[in-house]
């Protein structure tokens, strides 16, 4: 069969097959670098496969969490720094695996972009592979979409998607959560992967360029600072959890804040009172709550405020949890109480945060 005179190709529709080649030649050894036990993180083939007996489990619960990064996207790529935002990626989906005591086991990815550039695309993964490494879960494949038309040249988005396991009876949050149990916080890195529609509207009317130095770190530009990643909580939290016995459930606190999140993980007839000067909240988010006039209220429903991860702790073990997340590389804040809800208000705040410049 000969081809036609002129007849187009793919590529002259905007798609490159030869570039997405490219990108998995160019992934293939940070993949790699992501095998664990049960898997061996080799990307090529039509699915993924693990194994969850060579994984050590015996009589595992699956436990599944997808997420993207929301428009913290657009500051990578009006930056151009790219290298974080996977890590972000792998955060926000295994950050909630591990709320339900469950260890992260595996990950797939889905980026699409208008057209496909190999070498910013790899930087992209390379961070998916940073924290799917840090958090000891495999990178067992993912799928790239080369989109024209939908997407702007330059312009990309991202999910993930993470398996978990956990055996079964001991999953989070534990039946036996009871008013007086202790709330602790773990520190966040930043802003995370939430509120960023309102960060980029309050960056607009500040005037400033991401290349500025940031008002808030000036030693760092304000993109930079930005795109500070999510923090991964796994390995801190399974420590604890698995060392202590004592955590009777976590919180993820991401988009509602402390307002909504709390609350997914208590028993309808508890809430938690939170004592606010003890919150660290961290000098960005005073930035922008100076600079916009954020009401406090608001502040805590949108942003993290310095805190990324609650736990509830039995109360006559907190100083154990407190050394083993400590000795874990977390900052830990003591917040407050689970009490007895009323009304429809679970989460009680006492005092007032520090936003002071």
């Amino acid at each position: 069969m000969t081809d036609r005179k002129n007849g187009l190709t793919y590529a002259d529709s905007g798609v490159d097959i030869d570039a997405g080649n490219r990108l998995v030649d160019l992934i293939k050894p940070m993949v790699r670098a992501t095998a664990r036990p049960g898997a061996d993180a080799e990307i090529g083939g039509f699915g993924g496969l693990f194994d969850l007996k060579a994984a050590g489990f015996r009589d595992p619960v699956l436990v599944a969490a997808t997420d993207g990064v929301g428009t913290k996207v657009k500051i990578a790529i009006e930056t151009g720094l790219h290298g974080g935002i996977g890590i972000d990626l792998v955060a926000m989906s295994v950050n909630d695996l591990v709320v339900q005591g469950a260890e992260p086991l595996f990950f797939l990815d889905y980026f699409a972009c208008g057209k496909l550039d190999p070498e910013a695309t790899a930087s992209i993964v390379a961070g998916v592979a940073d924290g799917c490494r840090e958090s000891g879960c495999a990178l067992i494949g993912g799928e790239t979409a080369e989109m024209p038309g939908l997407y702007k040249d330059g312009d990309y988005d991202l999910g993930g998607f993470a398996v978990g396991a956990a055996e079964r009876g001991t999953l989070l949050p534990r039946k036996d959560i009871a008013a007086g149990d202790a709330v602790i916080g773990l520190a966040s890195s930043g802003v995370h992967s939430n509120g960023f529609s309102l960060v980029r509207k309050i960056v607009e009317q500040s005037g400033l360029g991401f290349e500025a130095p940031a008002p808030f770190a000036p030693v760092m530009t304000l993109g930079g600072a930005l795109l500070t990643p999510t923090k991964l909580y796994v390995k801190s939290c399974l420590r604890a959890i698995r060392e202590t016995g004592a955590v009777k459930g976590l919180a993820h606190i991401t988009g509602g804040g402390f307002t909504d999140n709390i609350p997914r993980v208590l028993p309808k007839n508890l809430g938690v009172g939170i004592d606010l000067a003890r919150l660290p909240v961290l000098p960005v988010f005073k930035w922008l709550a100076a600079l916009a006039g954020i009401a406090e209220l608001e502040m805590l429903r949108t942003f993290n405020c310095g805190i990324g991860m609650i736990a509830i702790v039995e109360p006559d073990k907190v100083d154990r949890v407190v050394q083993v997340f400590t000795e874990a590389g977390e900052s830990v804040a003591q917040l407050g109480t689970v009490i007895p809800a009323e009304g429809e208000h679970r989460v009680v705040y006492n005092g007032h945060l520090d936003l002071a410049p």
